[in-house]
């Protein structure tokens, strides 16, 4: 009896991984054992970066929505802290979007927060080492 190898099967699985290989360098893209191994990393770093993408967002988000709250007199924390109390429910990809596009809009809801906010008096500087060792010695 003959020997079947399930050819058409076989080879329509070895052209999908070499399809999914195509653009790789050299033999990543020609031979079906390198470019498996290529195919399989580059999926599993996709996956990955998937997930990266929206830590890096919301840290993009962070960064301006700290930079519009400096020019604003008040620190990303406290701003953020205000707005809890407040009860606003903005995520921080639409208060960014207000930051950049509506500055009125973005003042108010500034304004909002630091009613809200627990806004620490401003310390008073400790003496430097030297002024403390002069007072020490007298």
């Amino acid at each position: 009896m003959p020997r079947i190898t399930n050819s058409p099967a076989s080879r329509k699985r070895r052209k999908r991984r070499l399809a999914l290989a195509k653009g790789f360098y050299g033999a990543r893209s020609k031979q079906f054992r390198l470019a498996t191994e290529a195919v399989d990393r580059a999926m599993q770093l996709s996956y990955e970066h998937r997930k990266d993408k929206k830590q890096d967002f919301r840290r993009l988000w962070t960064m301006r929505l700290s930079a519009a709250c400096r020019a604003q007199g008040i620190s990303y924390s406290r701003f953020i802290e205000g707005l809890t109390k407040a009860g606003v429910e903005l995520n921080r990809k639409m208060l960014s979007e207000i930051a950049i596009h509506d500055a009125d809009g973005f003042a108010a809801i500034v304004e909002l927060a630091k009613s809200k906010a627990t806004l620490a008096p401003a310390k008073a500087k400790a003496p430097a080492k030297k002024e403390a060792k002069a007072k020490a010695k007298k």
